[in-house]
């Protein structure tokens, strides 16, 4: 804050400081960091979450080393705490989760032909532009699991390609996804699968999309080291659900890590000062996965609440709510897009793209944003012979 000299000469450094202080406070607590209102009640997705105080506190305080160089002390810090977390020997530190996975293909895979196997509506086929293929010159073979929920080791082996002739696209890489669309993959299934694949001549790399992991975790359905046993490289996002500004993490042996330093560089993603990313990702686990009470459990637990209100209305789900996600089968209930989104934007909820039908929860959705959205579930599906329930749920 500015005060003209005339001003000053007649004010004590002390009470200078007093006004620069609350002026800054007041600024803050005006700014965007202070509140959640826009993501409150933004059901789009888990990354519709915003950055918090805590997160520009982080930042105010971190280390400005220089990230390329691997300098930064505050991202080293955060590096080596994430590997912790996993088992892993050790973390890099990447912009988003598609980089995050497409570098840890890319550090997997040598020269071709290779191919990579994945669930066939896993994020690397359908979501990152086709980057395995481009970057990589990946043959990728998407699965449909035989039980319509999760890969298995019957499919894995179906499907995989272990010979080696002048006709194959050997199997080099199993890219698993945990969560898949808010589904849980079960650890018994992701055990079978890493080892088998870590018997093969040569052994398959085993790698893990796990942008959602925390909510499988926080959901019981295993811990962070418990996959981490299961596979060769891990991609964690920082946004999605956790809320931090920015960043993926990526997980694996030194010398994988080693070698990805590399593949990220190749894709533009090594910054300078890194620790103003690191900084709030840190606050990001620390606050929203590992606080108590866990906000992520409480995140699950209004979508399952919202998940049982809208199948007593009589409406339809796609798949049954696991996670945070709720999947309503918009066309199975009877209704339209045009008039679930139109009749969504009366009651001042967002919903929609980029996945119509998709409900998303995350720690920033308020009890105030429920009980909205079980007023609108009322609302676009008309009582019928269904059992009603006058409460949110």
């Amino acid at each position: 804050m500015f005060f003209p000299a005339s001003f000053t000469q007649t004010m004590t450094s002390s009470t200078i400081r007093r006004i620069e202080q609350e002026g800054h406070a007041t600024a803050i607590a005006k700014s965007a960091w202070a509140h959640c209102n826009e993501s409150a009640k933004d059901f789009r997705s888990d990354f519709f979450t915003k950055p918090s105080l805590p997160m520009l506190e982080a930042i105010i305080s971190a280390s400005l080393g220089d990230g390329d160089m691997g300098e930064d002390k505050t991202t080293k810090s955060f590096q080596d705490y994430v590997a912790g977390l996993i088992g892993h020997e050790a973390a890099i530190l990447v912009m988003t989760g598609s980089m995050g996975n497409q570098v840890a293909l890319r550090s997997a895979l040598k020269a071709p032909p290779h191919g990579i196997l994945a669930d066939y509506r896993g994020h690397i086929i359908n979501w990152e532009s086709g980057g395995a293929s481009s970057l990589c010159g990946a043959l990728i073979k998407g699965v449909v699991p035989s039980n319509g929920h999760h890969l298995t080791l019957e499919d894995v082996k179906k499907n995989a390609v272990v010979t080696e002739s002048y006709y194959d696209a050997p199997t080099r890489v199993i890219s698993l996804e945990n969560t898949l669309a808010g589904t849980i993959m079960p650890l018994e299934d992701i055990r079978a699968i890493s080892e088998w694949a870590r018997a093969q001549d040569p052994p398959i790399h085993m790698h893990l999309d796990g942008a959602r992991l925390w909510e499988a975790v926080t959901a019981g359905a295993c811990t962070l080291r418990q996959i981490g046993e299961c596979f060769d490289s891990i991609q964690l996002c920082l946004t999605k659900g956790l809320g931090a500004p920015i960043g993926s993490v990526v997980t694996g042996t030194a010398a994988f890590i080693k070698r990805a330093d590399w593949a990220r560089k190749h894709l533009g993603g090594s910054v300078r000062a890194s620790g103003v990313i690191a900084a709030p990702a840190r606050v990001a686990i620390d606050d929203v996965f590992l606080g108590v009470p866990s906000r992520m459990s409480l995140a699950q637990d209004k979508a399952r609440r919202a998940s049982v209100l809208w199948q007593e209305l009589g409406g339809k789900l796609t798949m049954q709510t696991e996670t945070n996600m709720v999947w309503l089968d918009i066309p199975g209930s009877g209704l339209t897009v045009e008039h679930y989104n139109a009749v969504a934007r009366g009651f001042a909820i967002t919903v929609g793209e980029p996945i119509h039908g998709r409900l998303c929860f995350h720690y920033q959705i308020t009890d105030q944003a429920f009980v909205t959205l079980c007023d609108f579930f009322r609302a676009v599906l008309p009582p019928s012979s269904a059992t009603l329930s006058n409460n949110p749920v």
